[in-house]
C-alpha cells in the first residue's frame, strides 16, 4: 500500500517512523516533509496540501491507500472531507468534526451540553464585557484564543493585569474570539484515544512540559519536552476519563452529526475531583508523538485504516509496558519568539546512533550535506529506558553529543516521573 503524511513537523517524523515500519507500507510519502522524514521515504515539497485538488490529483496518480493527516491546521480546512468524497481513505476528522481542536467555544459548549467535566468558562468577541467578566472573576484565571494557535494561544494569568494584557491582544483582531475559564489545579497529563465514530480505544498516555524554561518558566511554546507513560494516569484513572470525557463526547458529536474519526488527544488536569477536560487536540501531539510512537509494539497502519472504516471492534494499539521514552526539544535561540535560522547542526547522526536513540527532526533544512535549523522547535531528541529515569539519562547524553551551540533545551524534563521514580512509583 501506498500511504500519504501530509506534514512537515517532529510528529511527522516520528509518524513516518512508524508508518514506514509497517508490512503494509510499499511507499511512503511526506508532503512537504522534512530531512528527517526522507530517511524514512520521499519528500513531497512540490505537493501544495492546501491545495486539495493537487492532494486529490497526487493520490490518484499514486495510487495512495491511505492519507495520514498530521497537524490540525489541513483538519480544520476539510482535508479529509474532500478525500472521503474522492474515495480515498485519509485519516483524520472532518472539518465539522475538528472543531474539537479548531473552536476551544464549541469544544466548551459540548462540554456543558453533555455533562463533560471541565474548567467554568465564559465566550467572549467584544472587550468590554470581556474585562468585566474578568473583573468580577479575579484571577488566577486562563484566557484563550478560541482557533488554532499552535499550542501558544493560552494565557495563565496569575494577577488581572496579565489576563487584561492578553484579552486586549487577542481582541484586537477582527473576527476574534476568547474562552475565559477558571484555572483548575493539580497535574497535567494528555491522554489519547483512536475512535472510529462510535467507538474509542485508548492508546497511550504522556506528559508534556509546555513552558520554554526549566521549572516551567516563562511562556508557553508548542512543548518543550515529554515522556511517556504518565505514571500519574492509573488504570482507574483511564477508565474514568474513558467513561466521563472520551464517550460522552464521542455520543456527543454522533448526536450533532459529525461523528469523530481520527485521534482524539485531551489535554486533562488531574483534580482532587477528578480528571478534567483542559482542552482537545484532533490529532497526535508534538512532542507526544516522539514518545509515544517508539514505545508503539503495535502495526500502526491496520489501526489507523480500521478507524478509517468506521470498525475498531477488536484492534488494540499495544505499548510496550516496560519500556518508558522521554523527549527534549532543543530549540532556536529566541523560540517562542522570533528565531535564528541558518545556523548548522552537527552530531544528529552521533546522537541516534543506538536502536534506543531517536533524533526527530522538526524546524530543519538540508543544505548539500549540511543540517540547519530552519525553525523555532528544530530537533526532539528521544530516548527509550527501562525507566523515565534511565530514558532521561539517555536523552540528555544523546543531546550532548549534538553540537549547536545556538541552540538551546530544558534541562528538567521528566522531572515529576523521576520523582515519582524515586519514590518508589516506576512505570
Amino acid at each position: 500500500m501506498n500511504i500519504l503524511l501530509i506534514g512537515s513537523g517532529g510528529r511527522e517524523h516520528a509518524l513516518a517512523y512508524a508508518l514506514a515500519k509497517s508490512p503494509l507500507c510499499t511507499r511512503l510519502f511526506t508532503a512537504p516533509g522534512n530531512p528527517g522524514t526522507a530517511q524514512h521515504g520521499e519528500n513531497r515539497p512540490d505537493l501544495p496540501v492546501a491545495d486539495h485538488a493537487a492532494v486529490r490529483a497526487f493520490c490518484e496518480r499514486e495510487g495512495i491507500g491511505l492519507v495520514v493527516v498530521g497537524p490540525e491546521a489541513p483538519l480544520v480546512a476539510g482535508l479529509v472531507d474532500d478525500l472521503t468524497e474522492a474515495g480515498i481513505r485519509a485519516f483524520g476528522p472532518t472539518r465539522a468534526a475538528a472543531q474539537l481542536e479548531g473552536s476551544k467555544g464549541f469544544t466548551k459548549d459540548l462540554c456543558a451540553r453533555y455533562g463533560i467535566p471541565t474548567a467554568a468558562y465564559a465566550r467572549f468577541s467584544a472587550l468590554d464585557p470581556a474585562l468585566a467578566y474578568l473583573r468580577g472573576t479575579g484571577a488566577p484565571i486562563v484566557v484563550k484564543a478560541d482557533g488554532l494557535a499552535a499550542g501558544k494561544g493560552v494565557t495563565v494569568a496569575d494577577t488581572l493585569e496579565q489576563a487584561e494584557a492578553a484579552l486586549r491582544a487577542l481582541l484586537s483582531e477582527p473576527g476574534a474570539e476568547v474562552v475565559i475559564e477558571e484555572c483548575l489545579v493539580g497535574e497535567e497529563a494528555s491522554f489519547f484515544a483512536l475512535c472510529d465514530g462510535t467507538r474509542a480505544i485508548p492508546v497511550g498516555t504522556a506528559q508534556d512540559h509546555k513552558r520554554v524554561f526549566d521549572g516551567d518558566r516563562g511562556p508557553n511554546t508548542g512543548g518543550m519536552g515529554a515522556y511517556s507513560p504518565a505514571s500519574i494516569v492509573t488504570p482507574e484513572l483511564e477508565r474514568a476519563v474513558m467513561e466521563t470525557i472520551i464517550a460522552p463526547t464521542l455520543r456527543g458529536m454522533r448526536e450533532r452529526g459529525t461523528p469523530f474519526t481520527g485521534i482524539l488527544y485531551a489535554g486533562l488536569m488531574l483534580t482532587e475531583a477528578g480528571p478534567k477536560l483542559i482542552e482537545f487536540n484532533t490529532r497526535f501531539g508534538d512532542p507526544e508523538a516522539q514518545v509515544l510512537m517508539p514505545r508503539l509494539a503495535s502495526d500502526l497502519v491496520p489501526a489507523l485504516l480500521s478507524a478509517c472504516d468506521g470498525d475498531l471492534a477488536g484492534v488494540a494499539l499495544e505499548f510496550d509496558p516496560h519500556r518508558a521514552a522521554l523527549t527534549v526539544v532543543m530549540a532556536a535561540a529566541g523560540y517562542p519568539g522570533t528565531v535564528l535560522r541558518g545556523s548548522e547542526i552537527r552530531g544528529v547522526a552521533e546522537a541516534a546512533a543506538s536502536d534506543d536513540t531517536f533524533v526527530f527532526q522538526a524546524g530543519t533544512r538540508a543544505e548539500g550535506d549540511r543540517l540547519l535549523a530552519d525553525g523555532g522547535r528544530v530537533l526532539a531528541v528521544t530516548a527509550l529506558g527501562d525507566s523515565v529515569m534511565d530514558a532521561q539519562a539517555r536523552a540528555y547524553a544523546a543531546v550532548a553529543r549534538i553540537d549547536w551551540p545556538e541552540g538551546f533545551c530544558r534541562r528538567d524534563i521528566g522531572r515529576r516521573a523521576v520523582a515519582r521514580e524515586v519514590a518508589g512509583e516506576g512505570i
